[in-house]
Protein backbone atom coordinates (compact mmCIF):
# COMPACT_ATOMS: atom_id res chain seq x y z
CA UNK A 1 0.00 0.00 0.00
CA UNK A 2 1.30 3.46 -1.10
CA UNK A 3 1.06 6.44 1.55
CA UNK A 4 2.10 10.12 1.91
CA UNK A 5 3.19 10.99 5.05
CA UNK A 6 4.72 14.02 5.65
CA UNK A 7 5.52 15.00 2.20
CA UNK A 8 7.05 11.19 1.15
CA UNK A 9 5.53 8.37 -0.18
CA UNK A 10 5.95 5.48 1.75
CA UNK A 11 5.30 1.49 0.37
CA UNK A 12 4.03 -0.38 3.46
CA UNK A 13 2.92 -4.10 3.55
CA UNK A 14 0.23 -4.05 5.82
CA UNK A 15 -3.19 -5.64 6.45
CA UNK A 16 -5.71 -2.97 4.81
CA UNK A 17 -7.39 -2.86 8.13
CA UNK A 18 -4.42 -2.20 10.84
CA UNK A 19 -5.44 1.70 12.24
CA UNK A 20 -2.85 4.37 10.79
CA UNK A 21 -1.48 4.79 14.13
CA UNK A 22 0.20 1.51 14.01
CA UNK A 23 1.76 1.98 10.84
CA UNK A 24 3.00 5.46 11.89
CA UNK A 25 4.41 4.47 15.45
CA UNK A 26 5.53 0.79 14.48
CA UNK A 27 6.17 0.44 10.64
CA UNK A 28 7.34 4.10 10.01
CA UNK A 29 8.63 4.56 13.31
CA UNK A 30 7.23 8.20 13.75
CA UNK A 31 6.13 7.78 17.07
CA UNK A 32 5.39 11.89 18.14
CA UNK A 33 1.50 10.59 17.61
CA UNK A 34 0.82 9.05 20.42
CA UNK A 35 -1.63 5.89 21.76
CA UNK A 36 -3.51 7.11 24.35
CA UNK A 37 -7.69 5.34 24.54
CA UNK A 38 -7.95 3.26 21.38
CA UNK A 39 -11.24 4.38 20.71
CA UNK A 40 -11.16 8.04 19.05
CA UNK A 41 -12.32 9.68 22.64
CA UNK A 42 -8.89 11.20 23.41
CA UNK A 43 -7.53 12.52 20.48
CA UNK A 44 -3.57 11.55 21.25
CA UNK A 45 -3.53 9.97 18.08
CA UNK A 46 -4.64 13.17 15.68
CA UNK A 47 -2.96 13.66 12.83
CA UNK A 48 -4.38 15.86 10.14
CA UNK A 49 -6.14 13.36 6.42
CA UNK A 50 -6.35 16.35 3.66
CA UNK A 51 -6.01 18.47 6.09
CA UNK A 52 -9.07 17.68 8.46
CA UNK A 53 -8.10 16.33 12.52
CA UNK A 54 -8.56 12.43 12.30
CA UNK A 55 -7.74 10.11 15.13
CA UNK A 56 -5.30 7.49 13.97
CA UNK A 57 -6.27 4.82 16.43
CA UNK A 58 -9.52 4.03 14.57
CA UNK A 59 -8.69 5.13 11.29
CA UNK A 60 -8.09 2.27 8.86
CA UNK A 61 -4.89 2.28 6.93
CA UNK A 62 -6.27 1.62 3.81
CA UNK A 63 -8.88 4.58 4.20
CA UNK A 64 -6.31 6.85 3.80
CA UNK A 65 -4.29 5.91 0.70
CA UNK A 66 -4.16 8.65 -1.69
CA UNK A 67 -4.29 11.16 0.92
CA UNK A 68 -2.11 13.40 2.06
CA UNK A 69 -0.86 12.55 6.31
CA UNK A 70 0.91 14.76 8.61
CA UNK A 71 2.22 14.22 11.41
CA UNK A 72 3.52 16.19 14.23
CA UNK A 73 6.71 15.43 12.68
CA UNK A 74 6.14 17.69 10.21
CA UNK A 75 3.50 20.31 11.60
CA UNK A 76 5.96 23.61 11.69
CA UNK A 77 6.57 22.80 8.49
CA UNK A 78 3.10 24.31 7.76
CA UNK A 79 2.69 28.16 8.09
CA UNK A 80 -0.62 27.31 10.75
CA UNK A 81 1.49 24.70 12.49
CA UNK A 82 4.17 26.83 12.75
CA UNK A 83 1.92 29.55 14.48
CA UNK A 84 0.46 27.00 16.64
CA UNK A 85 3.80 25.67 17.75
CA UNK A 86 5.02 29.12 18.70
CA UNK A 87 1.83 30.07 20.69
CA UNK A 88 2.28 26.46 22.57
CA UNK A 89 5.40 27.71 23.80
CA UNK A 90 5.08 30.74 24.19
CA UNK A 91 2.00 30.13 26.40
CA UNK A 92 3.34 26.92 28.28
CA UNK A 93 1.18 24.95 27.43
CA UNK A 94 2.21 21.54 27.80
CA UNK A 95 2.75 19.94 31.33
CA UNK A 96 2.98 16.10 31.17
CA UNK A 97 3.05 16.84 27.20
CA UNK A 98 2.01 13.32 26.38
CA UNK A 99 -1.08 14.70 24.83
CA UNK A 100 0.09 17.72 23.09
CA UNK A 101 0.49 16.52 19.64
CA UNK A 102 -3.00 15.89 18.89
CA UNK A 103 -3.71 18.80 21.15
CA UNK A 104 -1.53 20.89 18.30
CA UNK A 105 -2.66 18.82 15.31
CA UNK A 106 -6.34 20.04 16.27
CA UNK A 107 -5.75 23.24 16.23
CA UNK A 108 -3.84 23.61 13.04
CA UNK A 109 -6.97 21.72 11.74
CA UNK A 110 -8.53 24.48 13.31
CA UNK A 111 -7.08 27.03 12.25
CA UNK A 112 -6.42 25.99 8.63
CA UNK A 113 -10.57 25.19 8.20
CA UNK A 114 -10.98 28.88 10.30
CA UNK A 115 -8.47 31.47 10.24
CA UNK A 116 -10.16 33.61 13.15
CA UNK A 117 -12.06 31.57 15.18
CA UNK A 118 -14.46 32.68 17.87
CA UNK A 119 -14.57 31.15 21.43
CA UNK A 120 -17.07 28.74 20.20
CA UNK A 121 -15.34 27.60 17.17
CA UNK A 122 -12.10 27.55 19.66
CA UNK A 123 -14.61 24.64 22.32
CA UNK A 124 -15.97 23.02 19.15
CA UNK A 125 -12.67 21.87 17.90
CA UNK A 126 -10.30 21.57 20.91
CA UNK A 127 -12.23 18.16 22.04
CA UNK A 128 -8.98 16.18 22.81
CA UNK A 129 -8.60 15.29 26.48
CA UNK A 130 -5.97 16.20 28.60
CA UNK A 131 -5.42 14.58 32.17
CA UNK A 132 -3.42 17.83 33.36
CA UNK A 133 -5.98 20.26 32.91
CA UNK A 134 -3.74 22.26 30.30
CA UNK A 135 -7.66 23.38 28.48
CA UNK A 136 -7.33 27.28 29.43
CA UNK A 137 -3.56 27.42 28.11
CA UNK A 138 -4.50 25.89 24.99
CA UNK A 139 -7.40 28.18 24.43
CA UNK A 140 -4.91 31.00 24.84
CA UNK A 141 -2.73 29.80 22.53
CA UNK A 142 -5.05 28.93 19.46
CA UNK A 143 -6.12 32.21 20.24
CA UNK A 144 -2.45 33.95 19.55
CA UNK A 145 -1.84 31.63 16.90
CA UNK A 146 -4.87 32.76 14.83
CA UNK A 147 -3.85 36.46 15.74
CA UNK A 148 -0.30 35.91 14.57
Amino acid sequence: MQLTINGQSHQVDIEPDTPLLWVLRDTLGLTGTKYGCGLAQCGACTVLIDGQATRACVTPVESVAGTEIVTIEAITGDAEGRRVVEAWVDHQVPQCGYCQSGQVMAATALLKQTPQPTEEDIAAAMINLCRCGTYNAIASAVRQAAKA
